[in-house]
């Protein structure tokens, strides 16, 4: 069975992760604009984007979003998703910000969650407003999916309108107190997707690379980066996203699927048209 190119997705700074905890993390607009072109040129062809600000915090100030969105945009072709998550505590407008920076993509949650020590709030009245909000700036979202119970919540959307095809889910997989990190759970969840879905897998930490081998597999995409995992291998901190996009690059051409361009991947994931960089 043959598949066509592979979606990387570089998932470089998060919310989570501090310089204590590696100090190649990107933080400033420039630092974080340089990482996600570096993406690009190892393979990916969407960074997922969070913003710092200046003490190295995690914020959804729209206006930094617009800094780091511009400056990417100035440089590179690579499709910007931008995080509606944020932080666990912020409020939905705190959250929403992200998306005046004119993303083509943002993610969705489908349900509240465990998050490790906190939760991740996420009910109904807030998704139906995320969604439209997406909708009225024709964003398209990606399903974000920590547990079983929100492939059902996603399945409402699509069958009110909320949300319409092409549908494409992310498996956020290893969070503490969500659905653990399995090739067992990525392939139910898989197979509970409605007919022309397609997904990518996030696993966390250590089970980032073995996830992501299964999703090549299988014929899924992948997500890659320090919001998730900081560590190349046991003991070794991965001095870039870069390196962790380019070591799937590397274990998927084996498979003889190929890093897609961040155009192959607007047509797959039925984003506008091709890029076209801004005049000045």
């Amino acid at each position: 069975m043959s598949f066509g190119p592979l979606v990387i997705t570089a998932a470089i700074c998060g919310a989570e992760v501090t310089r204590d905890d590696t100090p190649h993390l990107p933080i400033t607009p420039e630092e974080l604009a340089l990482e996600a072109c570096a993406c690009r040129d190892a393979g990916a062809a969407i960074v997922h984007l969070h913003v710092r600000d200046p003490e190295g915090r995690p914020t959804q100030d729209g206006a930094i979003f617009e800094d780091v969105a511009a400056r990417i945009r100035a440089r590179s072709d690579i499709i910007i998703q931008a995080s509606t998550g944020g932080a666990v505590g912020m409020t939905p407008e705190e959250r929403l910000d992200s998306l005046r920076c004119g993303p083509e993509m943002a993610t969705l949650t489908c349900g509240t969650v465990n998050f490790g020590d906190g939760v991740f709030v996420n009910d109904w009245p807030l998704i139906k407003l995320f969604a439209a909000r997406m909708s009225a700036q024709g964003v398209r979202p990606e399903l974000e999916i920590f547990d079983a119970g929100h492939l059902a919540t996603a399945a409402r959307l699509a069958r009110e309108g909320l949300v319409t095809g092409p549908l494409h889910y992310d498996f956020v997989l290893g969070i503490p107190g969500a659905l653990p990190a399995s090739v067992a759970n990525l392939a139910w969840l898989a197979g509970m997707l409605p007919r022309g879905a397609t997904w990518s897998v996030a696993g966390m930490g250590r089970d980032e690379l073995p996830l992501a081998m299964a999703a090549i597999a299988m014929g899924g995409h992948v997500r890659v980066g320090f919001e998730d995992n900081i560590y190349y291998h046991k003991g070794r901190l991965a001095v870039s996203n870069a390196e962790l996009v380019a070591r799937v690059v590397r274990i998927a051409e084996e498979l003889q699927r190929a890093p897609a361009t961040p155009d192959e991947a607007r047509a797959l994931l039925g984003i506008g048209g091709p890029f076209r960089r801004e005049a000045g």
